[in-house]
Order: structure tokens, then sequence, then C-alpha cells
């Protein structure tokens, strides 16, 4: 049965709100984007609304894209990708002008109607962290999600700790590899990182889908590292290892005076030797050697600390919409939080909907929800 509130029927002269459904981007999640738009162009209630799919190529032109899921679902062997077309799309920028065009080489600009709310499924670096959640303030536009610096704050694993230790939040210890620091100064890199204790996990700081993490257990491995975790941004962190199982925990926005709400968690194993972590290949490439349970197996108390701390970690960072908080749980009971993914994986098998429907709430139930949230959320200051 759903958990959600149920909405009044519109009535029959109202024009449905029209929603922009935005993917692709330049970051190195873009297919995963692609992917996260597949399963929401398929789940959202068409007769509830109309939808306009946008999408962002890897140079960061915006084109309008096919309106057929299957064309942006990762098969084996293809990575889907939203490629430059003919026309332009041309985005709202002015208070007030809710218009989508498009513009055609030597043609006048051409009208796509007006967009209510933004559905920005976008992963990573320009979609996730704040920058694309800026151009909708400046237009006064409703969209999902995060705000501007809450989006940033959760991009940001280095000033996401910083955030959430501020606010009692329990976090794993770290340091940050800023650009050129490995170059100038190795041995005060490591001697910064050695009292962090083996296993040590190497990440960009603002990255998700687990790109160009490493795990490290000698560290005569730490250079090589730290190379692959620059290769996707320049500052690095370097954080400890945490013995414990990764339990996850999906986050839904409250409606107007209410607080969030957090699902029932899920776990995730990885089985067998072909990987040491939860890396890329293993979430989106090799689903055999992954485990994902939800509900997790876990005793009645603990499974409370855990959604309590969630929605504590998206209250701490200013989440608005939806978040999915990864913590670890050690074998005393502990909770130590990973990270807040402030626009996670959407497709119908990534967790966050995952755990939603084991407490609940269906996928389609879930889309509407997000999208009532963002057109209830005033726009400007709050």
């Amino acid at each position: 049965m759903s958990t959600l509130p149920t909405q009044p029927a519109a009535a029959a002269t109202t024009r449905k709100p029209r929603v922009m459904v935005l993917f692709g981007g330049r970051s190195g999640e873009h297919a995963i984007s692609c992917a996260t738009a597949a399963g929401v162009l398929r789940a959202i209630d068409r007769d509830r609304y109309d939808v306009v799919p946008v999408g962002i190529t890897r140079e960061g032109r915006w084109v309008v894209a096919a309106d057929e899921p299957e064309r942006w679902e990762i098969t084996a062997g293809r990575l889907p990708e939203v490629v430059a077309s003919d026309g332009e799309v041309l985005v709202p920028l002015s208070v007030g002008d809710r218009r989508l065009r498009v513009l055609d080489a030597l043609e006048p600009p051409r009208e796509l109607g007006e967009v209510d709310v933004v559905f920005p499924l976008l992963h990573g670096p320009f979609g996730e962290d704040g920058t694309l959640q800026g151009l909708f303030e400046l237009a006064d536009l409703h969209y999902v999600g995060a705000g501007v610096l809450a989006s940033a704050v959760g991009m940001d694993k280095h000033y996401m700790k910083l955030v959430l230790a501020g606010q009692g939040i329990p976090v794993a210890p770290y340091t940050v590899v800023r650009p050129g620091e490995w170059e100038r100064d190795p041995e005060g890199v490591r001697a910064r990182v050695e009292p962090l204790g083996l296993p040590l996990f190497v990440k960009p700081a603002r990255a998700g889908s687990s790109l160009g993490i490493s795990r490290v257990d000698d560290l005569d491995d730490l250079a090589a590292a730290l190379a692959e975790a620059g290769r996707h941004d320049p500052k690095v962190l370097v954080e400890s290892g945490v013995d414990g199982r990764e339990i996850e925990c999906a986050v839904l926005g409250g409606r107007v005076g209410e607080r969030p709400r957090a699902s029932l968690p899920g776990e995730i194993a990885v089985t067998g030797d072909a990987h040491t972590f939860y890396d890329f290949e293993a979430k989106y490439l090799d689903e055999a050697h992954v485990a994902l349970t939800c509900p997790a197996d876990l005793p009645d108390d603990v499974v409370e600390r855990v959604r309590d701390l969630a929605v504590r970690t998206f209250e701490a960072i200013g989440a608005e919409g939806l978040s999915r908080v990864d913590v670890f749980v050690t074998s005393d009971g502990g909770v130590v939080v990973n990270e807040i993914n402030t626009m996670p994986g959407f497709t119908p098998l990534s967790m966050y909907p995952r755990m939603w429907a084991a407490s609940g709430v269906d996928y389609p139930e879930l889309v509407d929800e997000l999208v009532q949230l963002a057109l209830e959320r005033p726009t400007g200051l709050r």
C-alpha cells in the first residue's frame, strides 16, 4: 500500500503540468544519466503530465532527445549517449519566461511550449553539483531535487564531511590531496595518509558512480591510486577503510512543514573475487557478482538508527526532494556515514527506487511524488 499523500483530481479544463526530463551531461556519468532517464520516461504518468525529453551532449550542447526509453538504456556492449542534432534547445533565462525554444541553423526559433518543472537526471559535475540548479534558480523554474548549496556540498565529499562532522554526524577519517600536492611534497602527503591505516580508499572528491576509486592495501600503490582519481578530479580524497556492511537508505523530502521520510535500508554485497569493492563495473556491468538486498537484514534498532541518521544527513546539508545516504554498519551496531548522493541512480533496478518499493512506494508513484514536491516548493529563497 502506498505511503504517499493522495492528490486531488485536476479540473477538466486545467492544462497538464509540463515536465522537462533533462539528462546526459558533461560528466563521466553521462551514460548512467541516460539510463536513469530511460526509467523515468517509461514510468512517468503521461495522463497526468506532458513530457519533454531534453539531452545534454558530452560537449554541453542542449538538444531535443527522443522520447524512447529503450534508446537510453544500458545494454550489453553499449552505453547510451546523447549526440548533437540539428536543433539546439534554448532554456528560459528570465524570471517569468518558461518557454522552451529550439534554434535551428538558418531558421527562426521554434517554440516547444512552456515548462512547469524540470526533472534534472544528471549525475556528477556540471549537473548534480549546483551549477545546473543555479541556472534554474536564475529563471525561477521549479525543479526536482536539492538546491544550489546542498547539491554542491553533496557532490564534494570533502565539504560534505566537514558539514556532517560539524553537525555531529559520524564520518570516516580522511585527508584531502589538492592539485599538485603529491608532485611537490610526496613525503608530506604520505605522512598525512599513513595514520589513516590500511586499507585506504582513494576517491575523486567530486565524482560519483565509483568512478576513479581505488582500494589501496599497500602504500606503494598510493601514487597510482592518486593518479587514477586525478583523471576525474584534481582534488582527491584519501579515506580510511571502515570494516562494516555497506548499507544504503533512501530519503524523500517532506511535504510542507513535515520532516523528510526515510525508506527501509538496503544492503550491497560484492560476491566472489572479481571485485574488491563496489566499483563502477560491479554497479553497472557485472550484476552477477553483486547481491542487492532490500530490505537489509538488520536488527530493528539498527534499522531505526540508519533511518534516523539518513534523515539527519539529509537535513544537515539542506537537501530537498530526494537523496540516497550510504553508510557502514559496524559489527557493534555503529553507523558511519559514507556519503550522501543528491541525485542517485534512478533506474527501476537502482537501489533508491528499490528501497522505496520495499517500503510500499512503487516506481511510478515515486516519480509522481518527486514532481509534486518540486511543484509544491516555492522558487527563490526558502
